[in-house]
């Protein structure tokens, strides 16, 4: 095919391996990705692809594999403004003693736009293209992933008792709804319900978030079983267990993001799954809160759909997806005694196409398909500490880490370029960092 016959597309990205996770486990050797008005045109042998398609920016990428873009399931993306600030401590004394202290002397539009940029920035150098948030001031927070152009699902948080935020739970879901309505038409914007946990939200409250969420189609974002100590405040105050307290209400259901979810019992799984819930795994945060070890393994056998997330920065403290996989899949493995369990693949799909079904995204991201936006992540197996290579897969969960990102697209727009950010200025993110580190060390 002469070049005058030639297909024109925005961009032209041929890689070594293309990891596509939907079908499962399948790798394409030598194959290009076509990109065309921010969707997948085409994935098809690079020779094929040389010849039919004509394209602006072509990207030649002789050791990388292309991988769907991460989808963080759960993040506070401001607090990364407090990485650090108060660590080992159990989670209600690093709640109640810390982080909720600082954040009510501190917590303002700027601090959540200029958190949730530097959460951005460490996301995308990262391979994260889709974050699922939970924290106050949603427009700023999506005005801080707009001017990153990640796509995000943003909360509208609810507690009961006041903030810089709001006054109360009524308070909040109007704040809640007016974001809502002023990014209804933005693509890269999905709204969602964020009721904190069931021991900051009251029946009344969970009635009147149910009603929106099924008026409005909205998903239903909430800590879940994440203690012991949550779970006994719930049998002394209501009589029973929170799952079972959210279900008489009415609340579990196909989009309940059930986050944490580290102690369940069979029943409780059994329910869960039965409900079609989903999980937000983070075990980085469970750990180092000593939260405790999710029963992944039964989770995985009653079929809940499980999904990553890092939790914020003030509690993991990296947001770093590929750490959560691996860890993911360690964890699961040594509490099970089975080295078979939750494999490579399973733990990638599960920071990628889990998390978008999770999101109600699966249709637009979470897979490298043709027609699906393309959001997509290149990860370089180069270097020597990926060398040889037997196994790709296994390579992206066990091997590879989040320095081996060298590009990421969201939405066909490319946000990482050989490491460097596109969309984001390293020296301004860091001059914000300081200036805050400042302010809150001053109390």
């Amino acid at each position: 095919m002469t070049d005058s016959h030639k297909i024109d597309v925005d961009s032209l990205i041929d890689a070594r391996w293309i990891v596509p996770v939907e079908p499962s486990r399948q790798v394409l050797t030598h194959h290009s990705i076509a990109v065309l008005d921010g969707r997948i045109a085409a994935i098809l042998p690079t020779a094929d692809a040389h010849a039919r398609y004509s394209a602006q920016r072509q990207f030649r990428l002789e050791n990388h594999v292309l991988i769907p873009g991460l989808v963080n399931l759960h993040t506070h993306a401001p607090m990364t403004l407090l990485r650090g600030l108060a660590d080992d401590l159990p989670l209600m004394e690093w709640l109640t003693g810390h982080i909720w202290p600082v954040e009510g002397k501190h917590v303002s539009p700027a601090f959540v736009h200029d958190g949730t940029l530097l959460a951005c920035a460490e996301m995308i150098r990262g391979g994260v293209t889709c974050f699922n948030e939970m924290y106050c001031f949603p427009g700023a927070v999506a005005e801080a992933a707009l001017t990153a152009k990640m796509r995000a699902a943003i909360g509208m948080f609810v507690l009961e008792f006041p903030t810089n935020y709001a006054t109360d739970a009524e308070d909040y879901l109007r704040k809640g709804l007016e974001f809502r309505d002023e990014y209804l038409g933005e693509p890269l914007i999905n709204a969602c319900l964020a009721p904190h946990a069931p021991y900051t939200i009251n029946d009344a409250t969970f009635t009147a978030i149910l009603t929106y969420a099924e008026q409005l189609n909205l998903n239903i974002h909430l800590h879940l079983h994440e203690t012991q100590d949550e779970i006994s405040q719930s049998l002394a105050q209501h009589h029973v267990r929170p799952i079972q307290r959210l279900h008489n209400l009415g609340l579990l259901g196909p989009n309940l993001i059930a986050v944490h979810s580290v102690h369940l019992n069979d029943e409780e799984i059994a329910l869960l799954a039965e409900q079609g819930c989903h999980i937000a795994h983070c075990p980085t945060s469970n750990l180092k809160l000593a939260s405790g070890i999710p029963p992944i393994t039964k989770m995985l056998a009653n079929g809940l759909n499980i999904g990553l997330g890092t939790d914020g920065a003030a509690s993991n403290n990296r947001l770093d997806m590929f750490g959560e996989m691996r860890l993911a899949a360690l964890l699961a493995k040594g509490a099970s005694g089975n080295a078979s369990t939750l494999p490579a693949h399973l733990a990638l799909q599960m920071a990628t196409l889990n998390g978008a079904r999770a999101l109600g995204l699966d249709e637009l991201t979470g897979s490298l398909a043709v027609g699906k936006s393309a959001d997509i992540t290149a990860v370089s197996l180069a270097e020597l500490e990926t060398a040889p290579c037997y196994d790709v897969i296994s390579h992206l969960v066990y091997a590879a880490g989040r320095e081996n990102v060298s590009h990421v697209w969201c939405n066909g727009e490319l946000l990482l370029d050989e490491r460097r950010l596109t969309t984001l200025n390293p020296r301004d993110l860091a001059a914000l960092a300081a200036v805050w580190q400042n302010k809150i060390k001053q109390g």
